[in-house]
């Protein structure tokens, strides 16, 4: 793969692009291995690949996981592998297991901006009009939605359920998968003793609009200043900005005329958070045959699981609830040893527009995307530390952070920081999985 060496022929010396420090193949858990044709094979531990590279008979292929490929024939029998998909509205938990050993583990954390973005772009192509700008006809008539659409937000999470599953199946030979999927009744959550009729009619049912609900709900009385400031006026007031939170009622609240411009100055602030909603239920019910149904078409062997079988497996087999615990359990973990090596994987965006600078661009002092040859999302190493670029500046200095937001430093020099891998939309960072004391015969491994 361009971009990655190995000096020397040494399988210790840098498995990095040109710059990066050294990777010890002994850093990792164990090593994924692909044939001459790239078809993912069984993993091997540390020291056969280390062997392999040193003898000449291996390339590497990535640096994170650590992939290599053989340069000559070799046996291809692989074992079982079972992949489960703990899926989610913003975390993925995946785990590969065998009969022996969990081979691979992963908290997959995905966007969660994409309301906000596509409201932002909304709002700019609508206000075009009111200002001295360059101008497109519109095309109406090349705007078809295809039979089965999706919100974009909506789209994505399935996109990457999808990216998930194949990003594995090219480090492993995956032979089954088994995915957790719910179905939630949304009007039984709210309410436990709806049934029949009730669910034709809704919580705003006999209401002509929503603000005459909330105004009803909140007993025509502010709920700030309880009526105090005997204001007559009423407004409805968004809890969350209109263009994330919506206009629906767990996000509304009634305030007096008196207190809305307060709260709107900032001079106040409202003790009152919107509600929690049922994005994610709502999610999960959506998509969840969809999730399998496109599996299936891409060749894998899918079987689907539930939320209560989960939870009894898991609690048989004394873990917490995290992700990668029910992924490993969905796989049909329930006594292998588990995996040293613990990854987190982060969806972040393929560009951000607001980087383009140009007469028609309505954002001053915009920093280019490439300052002293690095960009953000590049993974770098600053002491010892392998981080991500998540701010820079065009003098040079960067903000770097670990993927789960730890600042490594808020203003780093270019001259201290390494590139060791360029930006991608997955962004991949390694981590030693610290297991507690497992029970029922389940051993969690030694780390040295």
């Amino acid at each position: 793969m361009a971009g990655l060496t190995t000096r020397d022929n040494n399988p210790d010396a840098a498995l990095t692009p040109k710059g990066g420090r050294n990777l010890r193949v002994s850093d990792t858990n164990c090593v994924y291995v692909a044939n001459q044709r790239g078809k993912a094979l069984m993993p091997c531990s540390a020291r056969k690949a280390r062997l392999l590279l040193r003898q000449g008979k291996a390339e590497v292929i990535t640096r994170t996981p650590l992939r290599i490929r053989l340069l000559c024939a070799t046996g291809e029998t692989v074992q079982s592998v079972t992949l489960g998909v703990d899926s989610g509205y913003e975390h993925i938990g995946l785990s590969a297991v065998t009969k022996s050993k969990e081979v691979y583990t992963a908290d997959m954390q995905l966007r969660t901006d994409i309301v906000a973005l596509n409201s932002e772009r909304r709002q700019y192509r609508r206000c075009r009009r009111y200002r001295k700008t360059w101008y497109r006809p519109a095309r109406f008539d090349n705007r078809r939605k295809p039979e089965v659409w999706l919100p974009p937000s909506i789209q994505h999470k399935l996109d990457s359920h999808v990216k998930g599953v194949e990003s594995i199946h090219s480090l492993l030979p995956i032979t089954d998968v088994v995915v957790e999927v719910a179905a939630f009744d949304i009007r039984k959550i709210k309410d436990p003793s709806i049934e029949g009729t009730g669910y034709q009619q809704g919580e705003q049912y006999g209401y002509a609009n929503v603000r005459e609900y909330v105004l009803y709900r909140d007993g025509h009385t502010c709920r700030h200043c309880k009526g105090k400031s005997k204001d007559p006026v009423l407004e409805v007031h968004h809890l969350e900005s209109r263009k994330t939170g919506g206009n629906g009622p767990g996000n509304l609240v009634t305030v007096c005329l008196a207190c809305h411009g307060k709260v709107t100055e900032g001079k106040v602030e409202l003790d009152m958070k919107p509600s929690r909603g049922f994005k994610a239920e709502t999610f999960m019910s959506t998509v969840r045959w969809m999730l399998i149904d496109r599996l299936r078409k891409r060749g894998f062997t899918v079987a689907p699981t539930y939320g209560h079988i989960t939870k009894v497996n898991r609690a048989k087999l004394g873990l917490p609830k995290s992700h990668v615990n029910d992924a490993f359990v969905i796989a049909g973990g329930n006594g292998q040893l588990r995996s040293a090596t613990h990854y987190m994987l982060k969806q972040v965006r393929k560009c951000n527009r607001k980087l383009f600078k140009g007469d028609r661009s309505h954002i001053r002092n915009t920093a280019p995307r490439l300052i002293r040859g690095f960009q953000r999302y590049d993974k770098v190493l600053y002491d010892g530390v392998e981080c991500f670029i998540i701010g820079r500046r065009t003098t040079g200095y960067f903000d770097l952070r670990t993927l789960d937001g730890t600042k490594v430093h808020a203003s780093a020099k270019a001259s201290s920081i390494r590139l060791l891998e360029r930006a991608s939309t997955l962004l991949i960072e390694r981590r030693l999985a610290l297991l507690p004391a497992l029970t029922d015969g389940v051993s969690a491994p030694t780390i040295r």
